[in-house]
């Protein structure tokens, strides 16, 4: 098993990261409003962060459900920001629905750092993170895309790689 780290403990990511910690990974949460994340470890007894660059600390996958490109953004960047918390060879998996110019700048940001960034958008809405049957539209590099679509099943009906780095989002777009 993997050890993770999630961030965005809302109405979908936090059935979600609780389905990976069930699954048996190793999983450490942050949220912006801390009481969300204890209230998750008290759930699903796993670890809270105080920030995100904490949370992404030796997590071999870094994975997000936030609400927008800024808050995106927020927690990949910045003195504590999950992008100066991960090791090279890490991988980001952003399942926000965020802007196609977000996704990009993201994706070459990681690159600068040795981490790997996949977008990968998720349709299904809460019933569908409850239920564990969510849809992923991926875009990013093949080989972080394989080793991250084996840890993503524990919420997911289907997982595909649509292309390259910024295909997951253009497919979501196209699917509202």
């Amino acid at each position: 098993m993997a050890k993770l780290a999630f961030l965005g403990l809302g109405v979908m990511g936090g059935p979600m990261a609780g389905h990976l910690q069930q699954a048996g990974h190793e999983v450490t949460v942050y949220n912006r409003t801390a009481s969300k994340a204890n209230d998750w470890v008290e759930k699903y007894t796993g670890q809270a962060a105080a920030t995100p660059r904490l949370a992404a600390a030796g997590a071999e996958f870094v994975i997000t459900c936030v609400g927008n490109d800024n808050d995106l953004r927020s927690v990949c960047l910045g003195d504590e920001g999950a992008f100066l918390g991960m090791a090279n060879g890490a991988v980001f998996v952003d399942h926000t629905t965020v802007s196609a110019a977000v996704t990009s700048d993201l994706y070459k940001e990681a690159a600068t750092r040795q981490i790997s960034f996949i977008d990968a958008p998720i349709s299904g809405g809460q019933a569908g993170a409850e239920n564990g049957a969510l849809s992923i539209m991926c875009g990013g590099d093949q080989e972080p895309y394989s080793r991250m679509e084996r840890v993503v099943q524990p919420y997911a009906k289907l997982c595909r790689r649509i292309g390259d780095s910024g295909a997951g989002q253009m497919t979501k777009m196209c699917n509202q």
